[in-house]
């Protein structure tokens, strides 16, 4: 039976209630600083723990629970004798109930201007020490360190005066998880990378990985909380998604992103195969679409703004796996389901990639980077020829720019009026993607202008890019050959402007 609870909580959402609950149970509740406060003030007969240790919290209350009348409280054995007899000699009363959750050390770091004194101050200490100790005796304590697990817990508390062990070990489950990530959180900060501890909590396991012959699982990072990601998508409907889905969903998402006009995409196999930007998300489908109608058969499509009931019904007349939005209509929703294999992703708002980092096993490896968030705009751009861009031709460059960021390489990106009309991915050489672009532009290349995420090695894309009457590109520059590219352009009257910056994607 939970005759006694220590209760000392950082996040006090939904704490009141729990600690009420409890109260009108019968059950004793020990508690410290704000948290003893704010009981207080809400009717709720609290007991110090000062009280109940006999010694006063010291060093700014920095301690107050390391105390064996805690601790030997929290990991006594209820059915072991001599656990008893000590605990009777010493004076030490059970604590059948623990509620801590911990200092808020990773929202601490995300604020720009946290100094080092301020994430220390962060790091809880008898916090992790309660939990961990609770957690460890989990046939006699129950341990909540979720405010989503208060109301469940109460409930059975209610029902029969105590918890079942599978819900204590569930709970004591759950504080591992926890005090594991905090602790990594902290290692992360204060190494500054020398050692790298990545935490992720199962979503699901998946039917299969890339192949059927591959087993898989879908992990969260608990870093994206709140943001716009896959992992946190409200999946409307549609079939179980599988490990590919996944993977050209984030490309999908990671494309929109880099627009703040309404833009729509679609993605083949974590490519891009048609992408357009316009007034209106309906144009930018359309456009966008058009890019490469057969590419985009069976795809992807992301849109930055919310599906309306028009893109819903053209939607359902073709076959795609996945449609990914901020929102849907209402009647978009009911149009949807006409297709109920269709995957429907929703995510919420869709904002700038925030600063992060990427994971990549290699055999016996890791390998760790910052994310491509760089954005190139038009300041930033040297123009190397004797012709400057046109105010259209700029434009097309930097949106051509911020696709080919996105397309694996050797990547050239062809654009248009804000729209793809041609993309050359994943080439062994230049001119090969180039020659790719140019098949998949079924003849619109002429008047559009080509995206190259890295240097030109020698002229040839260059003049082949002219025979096909492009008019202006724009690439990294840096080979020992950027003359010999620059003078191709000027010699087919091409404009051309160097980023400074490369975007390989591999």
């Amino acid at each position: 039976m939970i005759k006694r609870a220590l209760i000392s909580v950082s996040d006090k959402n939904g704490i009141v209630d729990f600690a009420k609950g409890l109260d009108e149970k019968g059950v004793e509740i020990l508690s410290t600083g704000g948290t003893a406060k704010l009981l207080r003030d809400n009717g709720i007969d609290v007991v110090d723990v000062s009280e109940y240790t006999g010694h006063p919290e010291m060093m700014d209350g920095r301690v107050k629970t390391l105390h064996p009348k805690i601790h030997g409280a929290l990991l006594a054995l209820r059915d072991n004798p001599d656990h008893m007899k000590s605990a009777k000699e010493h004076n030490i009363g059970m604590i059948d109930l623990v509620a801590v959750n911990l200092y808020p050390f990773e929202e601490t770091i995300r604020k720009k201007k946290t100094t080092l004194e301020d994430a220390v101050e962060q790091i809880d200490i008898g916090g992790p020490s309660m939990l961990r100790s609770a957690a460890k005796n989990f046939r006699f304590v129950t341990v909540v360190t979720d405010p989503a697990d208060y109301q469940p817990v109460l409930k059975e508390i209610q029902k029969k005066g105590d918890t079942d062990e599978d819900t204590r070990r569930r709970l004591a489950e759950k504080v591992f998880e926890r005090t594991a990530t905090y602790d990594s959180t902290i290692a992360n900060y204060l190494t500054g990378g020398r050692t790298k501890h990545i935490v992720v909590q199962k979503i699901s396991d998946l039917r299969y990985g890339e192949n059927p012959h591959q087993k898989a699982g879908f992990y969260k990072d608990h870093n994206h909380a709140g943001q716009a990601c896959i992992p946190n998508a409200d999946v409307l409907q549609g079939k179980e998604l599988s490990y590919n889905n996944i993977m050209d969903a984030d490309a999908a998402l990671s494309l929109v992103r880099e627009f703040n006009d309404p833009c729509v995409a679609f993605i083949k196999h974590a490519n891009p195969c048609g992408i357009a930007v316009a007034k209106n998300i309906n144009d930018a489908f359309i456009n966008a679409y058009e890019g490469d109608p057969k590419s985009a058969f069976g795809g992807v499509i992301a849109f930055n703004r919310s599906c309306t009931a028009d893109l819903a019904e053209t939607i359902t007349g073709k076959f795609f796996e996945i449609v990914l939005a901020p929102d849907f209509e209402p009647d978009a929703i009911e149009i949807f389901k006409k297709k109920p294999n269709l995957r429907v992703l929703k995510l919420g708002e869709i904002r700038p990639e925030e600063a992060g980092e990427t994971y990549r096993k290699v055999s016996g490896g890791l390998l760790v980077q910052d994310l491509d968030t760089k954005r190139i705009i038009k300041e930033d751009l040297k123009v190397m020829t004797k012709r400057a861009p046109t105010d259209q031709e700029m434009k097309d460059l930097l949106f051509g720019w911020h696709v080919v960021k996105h397309v694996k390489s050797n990547a050239i990106v062809f654009a248009k009026n804000g729209m793809t009309v041609g993309i050359g991915a994943g080439q062994m050489s230049r001119v090969d993607a180039v020659e790719l672009a140019i098949k998949k532009s079924l003849n619109r290349e002429d008047g559009s202008v080509m995206a190259s995420d890295a240097f030109f090695p020698f002229p040839d894309s260059v003049e082949r890019a002219a025979e096909r009457k492009i008019t202006a590109i724009i690439q990294p520059g840096g080979s020992i050959r950027d003359e010999e590219a620059i003078a191709a352009a000027d010699k087919a009257g091409l404009a051309m402007v160097f980023t400074g910056a490369r975007a390989f994607l591999h």
